[in-house]
Order: structure tokens, then C-alpha cells, then sequence
């Protein structure tokens, strides 16, 4: 069997998630130098936390923009500034692990502008729901985004399953694997409230993914009401 020269061994990335992974890939470079000590000298130990207290979302801050009815551009910002900063590296390293592997999926499906709606809605419906639903007062990092890009790749799997004739309720049990493992670490160390950012991303992203696929919408449909094909 032969193989032409050109053809590359893997399949290599789009190019707007090689892009994403390297904007995250830059700044937790940055903050674990600097929290090394190895950039920046002592005083920047703890700039982290000083830039997650800018960029971050603030559960607090929400609240006093809603109670107050005041929403400015530096408090804006922090809906889609939060899935760039990280709490530390291996949070920060798992992250983009899902978002290499699930934005391949979705923007080969989808496309690249449908890849960077999914993302950036689902940090946005996430924070919303983070805020409304939760007293934690910080939410950071890009698993609202990511979980939003596994919503996509759910949709994706849900027509295909469709098609196929298959038990289409196959397609949620990445999902349900991920929220049981959540489930088990927090029964074990302790949880706190981001898994409503998740799941309200993973929603968002199903939901973005149904009007994204070309004819999607109508298959969506034409599924629910029990056709086939």
C-alpha cells in the first residue's frame, strides 16, 4: 500500500483553534513563570490573582450591576476576559486538552465561526447562570467553553446516531460522564459551584450547534417529531 508524500501524518488543527490554544497556552505560560518567581521578580507572585481580580467573573459584581442597573465597559469585559485565566497549570493544562480535541471536532463539522460563537456564548451563558444561580464569588477558566464545545460535538454525534438508526441518547453520554465524575470528586474533596457554568455552557453550545449546522434547525425538528432520516 503506498501512501502519497504530501500527506501529513495527523491531521493538523484549524487554524482558529491553534490560534485559541495558543493565546491560553501564552498567558498560563506567563502566570506560572511568574508565580515561579522566574519573570517579574517577587512582586510578581501573586499577579495571578491580581489579574483575575480584574478579569475574572465576580459573582459580587454581577450583582451590584444588576441591583444597580449599571453595566461598564471594565465589568463587561469579565464575560468573555474569564475562560483566558486559570486558577493553575493543570487546571489551566485540562482545559485546553478539551479544547483542542473538541474544537477540532466542531469547526471540521461546523466551521470556524461557528467554533468562536460557541465558545465565547457559552462563557457568556455560563457566567449569566454562574451569577444567577450561585454565591461562589469567582469564576474562572475556559470550561464553561469547553463544555459548550462538547454541546456542538453532542449535536453533532445526536444527527449522526439519527441517521444511522442508532439510540441517539448515546450521543449525551460524554456529558453524563463528565457531570458523574463531577459528581464523585465533589462528593470525595469537596465541590463548589462552577458545574452550573458547565452545564449551562454544554446547553449553549447544543443550542448554538442546532441553528449552526446547515439545516440543522429543521432536522432538529423533524427528529423531536419522531422522524426518521
Amino acid at each position: 500500500m503506498t501512501h502519497p508524500h504530501n500527506e501529513a501524518p495527523v491531521n493538523p488543527l484549524p487554524p482558529v483553534v491553534a490560534a485559541m490554544f495558543l493565546v491560553l497556552l501564552g498567558i498560563e505560560a506567563f502566570f506560572s513563570l511568574s508565580d515561579m518567581g522566574m519573570i517579574g521578580g517577587r512582586d510578581a507572585v501573586g499577579l495571578r490573582f491580581s489579574y483575575i481580580e480584574r478579569f475574572g467573573f465576580s459573582g459580587q459584581v454581577f450583582d451590584w450591576m444588576l441591583e444597580n442597573g449599571r453595566y461598564p465597559p471594565e465589568h463587561l469585559i469579565r464575560f468573555v476576559s474569564y475562560p483566558f485565566l486559570h486558577g493553575s497549570f493543570y487546571e489551566a493544562l485540562f482545559g485546553m486538552v478539551f479544547l483542542l480535541a473538541m474544537g477540532k471536532i466542531v469547526t471540521e463539522s461546523m466551521g470556524p465561526l461557528a467554533f468562536v460563537a460557541i465558545f465565547f456564548v457559552s462563557a457568556v451563558v455560563g457566567a449569566v447562570c454562574f451569577g444567577l444561580f450561585s454565591n461562589d464569588p469567582w469564576l474562572v477558566g475556559a470550561y464553561p467553553s469547553d463544555f459548550g464545545l462538547i454541546g456542538g460535538f453532542t449535536y453533532l454525534l445526536w444527527l449522526r446516531l439519527g441517521q444511522e438508526g442508532g439510540p441517539q441518547m448515546r450521543a449525551f453520554g460524554l456529558i453524563g460522564m463528565l457531570m458523574g465524575i463531577r459528581l464523585v470528586f465533589g462528593l470525595l474533596f469537596g465541590t463548589d459551584d462552577t458545574w452550573i457554568a458547565d452545564l449551562a455552557g454544554f446547553f449553549a453550545g447544543f443550542l448554538l450547534a442546532v441553528v449552526m449546522v446547515p439545516g440543522g434547525w429543521r432536522r432538529f425538528l423533524h427528529r423531536v417529531r419522531g422522524g426518521r432520516g
